[in-house]
């Protein structure tokens, strides 16, 4: 006589069998897209909430002098969106010289800004007015050195043999965010600020 041993029966559902998707796969664009738009998302919150206190400070307020804004904020202006369109144009070229392009523009905009601030600083421009001035363009100025090293990293990794569009994509919808922006920011400080 032989006895024969039968597995035990299971009472749960075999384990999920986990996905993987191939290196570079649209699985990876998604997540990176995924995460730019929740930054995206956070630095819109944060920028409505500056002009909600700017709108509420600015009404009624007696203390509240119209800023005169530089001549230098508008020349500031082309040179971001012209980044934005190098940017772009080296991105469907799949180009380092598009990316090494916006990152030069990019740098040319903050210094641009900094040469802003220090105008208004001669002109000894002081008040609530000008505080949300500088707030709002010194956090814009920040955010767009972030995504400069976003393209620096992108840029590192073409130049070493990674081509992959993944965060080159991600890197362009963060900095063209970061061009309309600024579009916002200055339409909102020249009609309230």
């Amino acid at each position: 006589m032989s006895i024969s041993v039968l597995p035990p029966l299971r009472t749960s559902p075999p384990p999920p069998a986990v996905a993987t998707e191939p290196r570079g796969g649209d699985g990876r664009g998604q997540v990176a897209q995924t995460g730019v738009w929740i930054g995206i998302g956070a630095i819109s919150m944060t920028f409505a909430a500056f002009t909600s206190a700017l709108v509420a400070r600015a009404s009624d307020a007696p203390d509240w002098h119209h800023l005169q804004l530089p001549a230098l904020l508008y020349v500031n202006t082309l040179v971001l969106l012209g980044s934005s369109i190098t940017l772009e144009i080296g991105r469907r070229r799949r180009a380092v010289s598009g990316l090494s392009l916006t990152i030069v523009l990019g740098g040319l905009f903050v210094v641009g800004q900094v040469f802003a601030w220090r105008q208004l600083i001669m002109q000894q421009v002081a008040g609530p007015s000008a505080a949300f001035f500088y707030v709002l363009t010194v956090l814009h100025a920040a955010h767009v050195l972030g995504g400069m090293s976003g393209l620096v990293y992108v840029q590192h990794r073409m130049r070493t043999g990674v081509v992959s569009l993944v965060p080159y994509n991600a890197a362009a919808l963060y900095w063209h965010f970061m061009a309309i922006l600024w579009l916002y920011l200055l339409a909102l400080l020249t009609i309230r600020g």
